[in-house]
């Protein structure tokens, strides 16, 4: 008897076959209807609403109460791959858990992890990203995606997806923002950290990001096809970030109209349309337009249509059974998983300095100061808190608690009367109240950033886009904060109040004003307000009254996850905000035994604290189980096993722009940065000893394909059992092109008992050393000297070997062929920019004066038989207005001139044309320097004519 089931439905047929078969099956019109994130139901083949896009990063995101795990840099000080993936496999159960009650609401596509290296501190989404290492960045998100994909080796439980693809580090403008990515940079820095969780399986899908990369929208990028989708013989799922398509064509303006766009999108990779919510009509609308004029077959939609099948099939969407429906309610906060929490959270708690005072000696009193000591903070990507162990909460369990918020509380006096909130909180009046009402809790988050708690309601003042100004907020929550505002000093010592964000549908920058005696919001600063500012309490005298009392001081100051640093905002510095600053010091000058603990979700310039401060400690916000873990660390149970996982800087003039994200030129980055850091990548104190000895490679000389096996004992001399994190990087020792300073390559995470030791071994394929060659155009392992270290950080190198590797000498450039100009070695004053739409890579001179420089171009000799003249002529392939290059050696200002281009009036950036002028005589192996001397012009490549 034949199977009356469609094939689509034989889990018996390779997956490959199934959807061949379902995809025969829909007509044109139900496909488009699947390249939306709402996929639309087919009923009549029992297709279902589908979803992608359910939020993961540390946890199960705006659903409900679910386990919050650490933040994503909070795992990456883990330094612990096999605990990241425990908790994607709790995060997975947990996604499973809510999906199975409401499968239309809660997909089981994950938007998670994010691999984007975290390159500069200043990015307001910091807290997403593992680490700055690229390398590392990859393994612990591959860890984090594994945990989530599951290991039933048939279903997964989820689909993850890496984002975000490609060079995103910046918030301000991001969406119309270009970043530079010479090939050097893309191939060892960006790639590397997106290619590992895909390479593996582990992720299945990839979220493209906001920005422009070498002015084209990553969007279209056509890096998702010629080289993303060429890291695994798998099908790569490709979603679009939230509203991005429609910016294809507004915001970015690249494409004329919005099935342009769409059009291009599809044919550069993008499989699923996330835009305009679960509205998908005019999405697909623009798609079907998009097939009427031609600019799309049924074929491309084909394409995108098999990959967005390929995911619901490998989540066992048309199987007869579901592998994990035994999977329940009662995984989500149980027992198991607030237990991985707490683990998780202990692990990341890094020890950045300590002189003895740590671990705590059993105090009778501790204060505890600062406005994060008895709260736990959320980002926008956390879950919903079931509950939430504060440090205070922790403490109070183990010794005699005194607690101070270290907040000032304030009156705002204006002519007419007291800023006074309702009972409700619905408005803010004058009256002549000086009570609670009348009194309020301000936060100094840094950068001019306030929030102010009303003492009678306990809820925050918010700006309205009605103009209307209350405090019944919970505080800043949402992702349009409207509850920040800045205290801006005018003539005779008063104040006016200016609100900072915006409020969904208003401007940003409205100042208080008085209407009919209510506090109102006006876009006119003439018409703000003027406010005396009166003190109820200063913090800083309170916290440290409290202080002299105590043993011990724990001082918990950092940040809220959703001013300043966020996302759509970068900080602007690395300052502690000068309120915590200030209270800081008063504490330690009342009692000099504080522990400084940062909760922040980026690294802080704490210089005052790291010369003063006997013990400081940082962590992510840690989720509902911090304050047990910091407890647990503070006083010894668990040792402090946390590493830093990017570098923390002494000030932010120690940062190129935060545009540059050429970290070879801009000495970015642990991996290439000159100066003294404040605490550097990798480093944590632990409680124990550790020595290191007997550092041994397998080898004195390697060549390309084989494996360095190194080997380091590590021995516990300490007086109790610890947790040392073993490093290995390495160096090359000479190089026609600059090397990092020294370059992750390994790592381990040991536990050692009192006056153990252990052998670690470390496997470093010599492929793996290989740097990214503009002159060859690939990864290139040179003829050279590899240095071998290992150590507790990236500066603190215990031992050191060398290994001779016999690899490539790379030759000087071949003139036989046209050199790109973006292959160059070094520039000045110039961009990377988008030869055509599709495809393709120029450098492009806005102005005056740049220069780019092409290193080892071989003009010939007599003694190679080319003839001591060498080439005689220079073609310039370029675009766009009049201008004059010039081609120099050896130095772009005082270099012999070869040549001068003058080249045309084009008829656009991307109709380019090739202008050949005679070359001066010139023999030898050069450095050629082509000069811009006005712009905007963009250079394609140079060819060289014979001799």
């Amino acid at each position: 008897m034949s199977d009356p089931r469609p094939a689509f439905r034989d889990p018996r047929l390779s997956r490959e076959e199934r959807i061949a078969d379902l995809l025969s099956r829909l007509t044109l019109d139900e496909k488009i209807g699947l390249l939306h994130q709402y996929h639309r139901p087919v009923e009549r083949l029992g297709m279902g609403p589908f979803k992608t896009g359910t939020e993961a990063l540390h946890g199960l995101a705006w659903l409900g109460e679910a386990t919050v795990f650490p933040q994503v840099v909070a795992l990456g000080a883990t330094w612990n791959p096999e605990l990241v993936e425990q908790v994607g496999a709790a995060v997975a159960d947990e996604v499973l858990a809510f999906n199975h009650e409401d499968p239309v609401k809660v997909g089981r596509n994950v938007w998670a992890p994010t691999v984007n290296p975290l390159r500069d501190p200043r990015w307001g989404r910091n807290e997403e990203g593992y680490s700055e290492d690229a390398w590392m960045t990859g393994v612990m998100g591959a860890a984090y995606a594994r945990g989530l994909k599951g290991d039933d080796g048939t279903t997964w439980k989820t689909a993850p997806t890496v984002k975000h693809f490609l060079a995103y580090g910046n918030e301000a403008d991001r969406c119309v923002t270009s970043s530079n990515m010479p090939p050097r940079v893309l191939r060892e820095y960006e790639f590397a950290a997106h290619r590992p969780a895909l390479a593996s399986g582990d992720a299945v899908a990839v979220m493209l990001s906001y920005n422009l990369v070498n002015g084209r929208p990553a969007h279209v990028t056509p890096l998702v096809n010629t080289e993303l989708r060429t890291w695994t013989a798998d099908e790569v799922f490709i979603v679009s970030d939230a509203y991005a398509p429609n910016n294809l064509a507004q915001l970015q303006g690249y494409f004329e109209d919005l099935p342009t766009a769409y059009a291009a999108a599809v044919k550069a990779g993008l499989d699923s349309f996330t835009q305009d919510d679960d509205r998908p009509d005019e999405v697909l609308a623009h798609l079907a337009a998009a097939i009427d004029r031609g600019l799309l077959e049924e074929a491309d939609i084909d394409t995108a249509v098999r990959r967005n099948l390929y995911v619901r099939f490998g989540l066992g969407e048309f199987d007869p059974e579901d592998a994990y429906a035994h999977i329940g309610r009662e995984v989500v906060n149980s027992p198991e998983h607030q237990a991985l929490a707490r683990e998780a959270a202990t692990q990341s708690i890094t020890l950045l300095k300590n002189d003895g005072i740590l671990p705590l000696k059993a105090p009778e009193k501790i204060a505890v100061i600062g406005p994060l000591a008895d709260t736990q903070m959320q980002d926008w990507y956390s879950g919903t808190l079931p509950y939430a162990v504060t440090a205070r909460q922790a403490l109070a369990e183990r010794a005699e608690v005194v607690y101070c918020e270290g907040v000032d509380r304030i009156r705002l006096r204006h002519k007419r009367g007291y800023v006074t909130a309702s009972a409700d909180g619905a408005e803010l009046t004058l009256t002549d109240a000086q009570g609670a009402d009348a009194q309020f809790d301000l936060f100094d988050w840094g950068g001019w950033s306030y929030t102010a708690r009303n003492v009678a309601t306990g809820k925050y003042v918010d700006g309205r886009a009605d103009g209307t100004v209350g405090a019944d907020s919970v505080g800043p929550h949402e992702f349009d904060v409207h509850e920040t505002f800045k205290i801006v000093e005018v003539e005779g010592g008063k104040v006016a109040v200016q609100q900072i964000h915006k409020a969904e549908g208003a401007e940003t920058g409205r100042w208080f004003s008085i209407a009919d005696g209510r506090v109102v919001l006006t876009d006119d600063f003439t018409e703000a307000a003027e406010f005396d500012f009166e003190f109820v309490v200063k913090a800083r005298t309170v916290a440290a009254e409290l202080a002299r009392e105590a043993d011990v001081v724990v001082a918990v100051l950092g940040d809220h996850p959703l001013v300043n640093g966020r996302e759509t905002e970068d900080r602007t510095d690395l300052r502690l905000p000068d309120a915590q600053e200030w209270l800081l010091r008063d504490v330690h000058a009342a009692n000099p035994n504080i522990i400084l603990v940062m909760s922040a979700s980026y690294p802080y310039a704490a210089n005052w604290a790291a010369k003063h401060v006997p013990a400081v400690v940082w962590s992510g916000h840690g989720g509902q189980e911090w304050g047990n873990a910091l407890a647990d660390v503070l006083y010894g149970d668990r040792d402090a096993e946390g590493r830093l996982p990017q570098t923390w800087y002494t000030d932010a003039a120690e940062l190129p722009a935060l545009l540059d994200y050429d970290i070879v030129a801009s000495d970015a980055t642990y991996l290439y940065y000159l100066g003294q850091p404040l605490y550097p990548f990798g480093h944590g104190l632990s409680y124990a000893e550790f020595k290191y000895a007997n550092l041994t490679v397998d080898r004195e000389q390697a060549r390309p394909g084989d494996d360095l096996e190194v080997t380091v004992e590590v021995t516990n001399t300490g007086d109790r059992d610890g947790v040392e994190v073993v490093q290995l990087y390495s160096h090359q020792c000479g190089s026609r092109v600059k090397q990092p300073l020294r370059q992750l390559r390994a790592f381990e995470k040991l536990r050692l008992a009192a006056g153990e030791t252990r052998t670690v071994a470390f496997t470093v394929p010599v492929d793996d050393l290989a740097h990214w060659d503009n002159v060859t155009g690939r990864m290139v392992c040179e003829k050279s000297r590899q240095r071998l270290m290992v150590g507790r950080s990236a500066t603190d190198i215990v031992l050191s070997a060398s290994v001779r590797i016999d690899g490539e000498v790379v030759g000087p450039r071949d003139l036989s062929r046209p050199l790109e100009a973006t292959a160059n070695d070094a520039y000045s004053g110039v961009v990377w920019r988008d030869e055509s739409r599709t495809s393709g890579d120029v450098i492009a001179a806005e102005e005056a004066d740049g220069w780019i420089m092409l290193g080892d171009c071989d003009f010939g000799s007599a003694d190679r038989g080319r003839g001591a003249a060498g080439p005689t002529t220079v073609t310039a392939r370029v675009a766009g207005q009049a201008s004059q290059l010039t081609l120099r050696v050896d130095d772009p200002l005082d270099g012999d001139v070869l040549a001068k281009i003058d080249t045309p009036t084009t008829g656009g950036v991307y109709d380019y044309v090739d202008v050949t002028v005679e070359l001066g005589r010139v023999e030898g192996v050069k450095d050629l320097y082509v000069t811009f001397e006005s712009g905007p012009v963009r250079l394609a490549s140079l060819a060289f004519g014979p001799a």
